[in-house]
């Protein structure tokens, strides 16, 4: 029979034998190895399906690379006017003028070349965040189960720090700047499709 009593004898008894501090912190045995099971499922699925991530990078590549060798071959003077110019459209004239600015300091600083690989990456990454992010929005909203289905995958991609999932993206796709679009695409897509799903259910 379970007696306050009984317990202090228990816990006493295990004391002696150093097992107290067992008791009050069980983790000690019992843990979970989560982090060996990921490690394994990563290293498992790089050693067996890296031809097939491979496949998937050669598109982005593809359009980074094509979008860099435009940019880089607009003169940056031409740039800058053509850049002015759509700022003036789409803002006002005092952003334009800020943005020819802001870029013509960075090409005085040397980092013009850098600047534009950088601009492309973004480029390549909305694009790719729009085709796909868009589509998913769209069956998510006219179908309620991969609506549920999606959701807590997107909370999860939302939540987790960038740095989480640029690891295992690495891993699996290699060093460089298509890993950047991928780990930018998994960041930046899910509000897109949260709203597309969002706006769509709203419209009558």
């Amino acid at each position: 029979m379970f007696t306050i009593k009984n317990l202090s004898l228990y816990l006493i008894a295990n004391s002696n034998q150093g097992g107290l501090d067992t008791i009050l912190n069980p983790f000690k045995l019992y843990t979970i190895p989560l982090d060996d099971w990921i490690t394994s499922s990563v290293n498992y699925i790089v050693d067996n399906y890296r031809p097939f991530f491979q496949t998937i990078r050669f598109p982005i590549s593809f359009t980074l690379e094509s979008i860099q060798w435009f940019l880089l071959g607009i003169p940056p003077l031409i740039f800058l006017i053509l850049l002015g110019l759509l700022a003036w459209q789409l803002a006002s004239g005092k952003i334009a003028i800020y943005s020819i600015i802001a870029l013509s300091l960075i090409g005085f600083f040397g980092a013009w070349e850098q600047a534009i690989v950088s601009l492309s990456l973004v480029i390549t990454a909305v694009a790719f965040c729009m085709v796909v992010g868009i589509t998913i929005g769209i069956l998510s909203a006219s179908n309620e189960r991969v609506e549920k289905w999606l959701r807590p995958v997107l909370d999860a991609m939302q939540t987790l720090p960038s740095f989480v999932y640029l690891v295992p993206v690495v891993m699996l796709f290699g060093i460089g700047e298509a890993s950047g679009v991928i780990a930018t695409f998994v960041f930046a897509v899910p509000p897109l499709i949260r709203l597309t799903n969002l706006g769509i259910r709203q419209v009558s």
